[in-house]
């Protein structure tokens, strides 16, 4: 993973995603018009996406990079595979 501060900035990214779900949650629960409701979901999507695309970032600076490093082509291949589904998944979503 990144180094400890990363971790920590991602960490109170993911805090603050957390909060707006809950924010969320309350809006519901107390029948909040619905395009301010549709005006958070759009904005917590966008703040995982945001998380989403850093931690692809990392895994192609570090990850991968420490595969083609390693000269081995079955670790480069099988993280190149890996990070391939995991931005299909990501694009689909």
């Amino acid at each position: 993973m990144a180094s400890t501060d990363d971790k920590h900035a991602l960490i109170n990214r993911l805090n603050r995603i957390e909060g707006q779900i809950r924010g969320i949650s309350r809006m519901v629960d107390q029948d909040t018009y619905c395009i301010q409701t549709l005006t958070q979901l759009s904005a917590v999507n966008s703040a995982l996406r945001s998380v989403a695309l850093e931690l692809t970032q990392h895994h192609l600076q570090h990850c991968l990079a420490e595969a083609v490093e390693s000269g081995d082509r079955q670790l480069h291949d099988a993280k190149v595979q890996e990070v391939s589904a995991a931005i299909g998944r990501l694009l689909r979503s």
